[in-house]
């Protein structure tokens, strides 16, 4: 089994997918053993703590700075003997935590990275949209050493509609693309089929 937590801020949308997965059986190998968030009633917290999760709020007003917040978030991660850190929604700097779980932090980004890799999060759909794309989608990558999107996992295109939206082409980004991705991403690294050689992650053949 594979010890994990997973940072957790906002809605929580992100993290029931992983809730969804653990409950239909679909991530055997996983050990979800905490949820840590900055937020002490956020919907994330709410989503976790129904699901019967460890929860944990590491509140960044309590530290002088977001390095030191980040080094909390570390020890206790390493408390737990966690060995990988799934990001649901977690909008903090991840710090000194890339140092101690390198190639082990997954996330997902609502873009075909490197497509917009430079644009604030919150103008990403407006981007897409203005640059008259047809296709964007999402990437499950391993953070980098900056915490920002390190090496890619895996990718999933989304169509843009003509009368898209910015709001509801990231809901649908969300929903067909990210929702899948981070179980799946987490899922492959459960099983080891994960390896990383310089810049690129290689998926191995299903054991057995």
């Amino acid at each position: 089994m594979i010890r994990a937590a997973a940072l957790i801020s906002g809605d929580g949308s992100k993290l029931q997918s992983i809730l969804d997965a653990l409950y239909f059986s679909e991530l055997p190998e996983l050990e979800l053993v905490a949820a840590i968030s900055p937020e002490k009633d956020s919907n994330a917290m709410k989503r976790a703590l129904s699901f019967h999760i460890p929860t944990f709020v590491v509140d960044p007003e309590l530290f002088p700075n977001m390095t030191s917040h980040s080094m909390a978030v570390a020890n206790k991660l390493k408390d737990m003997d966690v060995e990988l850190v799934i990001l649901a929604g977690y909008k903090l700097e991840l710090g000194v935590i890339p140092f101690q779980y390198r190639n082990r932090i997954i996330g997902t980004y609502p873009s075909l990275i490197p497509t917009f890799a430079e644009v604030p999060d919150g103008d990403i759909f407006r981007a897409a949209l203005e640059r008259g794309v047809k296709i964007t989608g999402a990437t499950a990558y391993f953070a980098d050493s900056d915490g920002t999107v390190g090496n890619i996992i895996l990718q999933k295109a989304v169509n843009v509609q003509p009368d898209d939206t910015p709001e509801s082409l990231s809901r649908r980004i969300l929903e067909e693309a990210e929702w899948l991705l981070l179980p799946e991403a987490v899922s492959l690294y459960c099983q080891g089929r994960l390896s990383v050689h310089g810049n690129r992650v290689l998926i191995s053949e299903k054991r057995g």
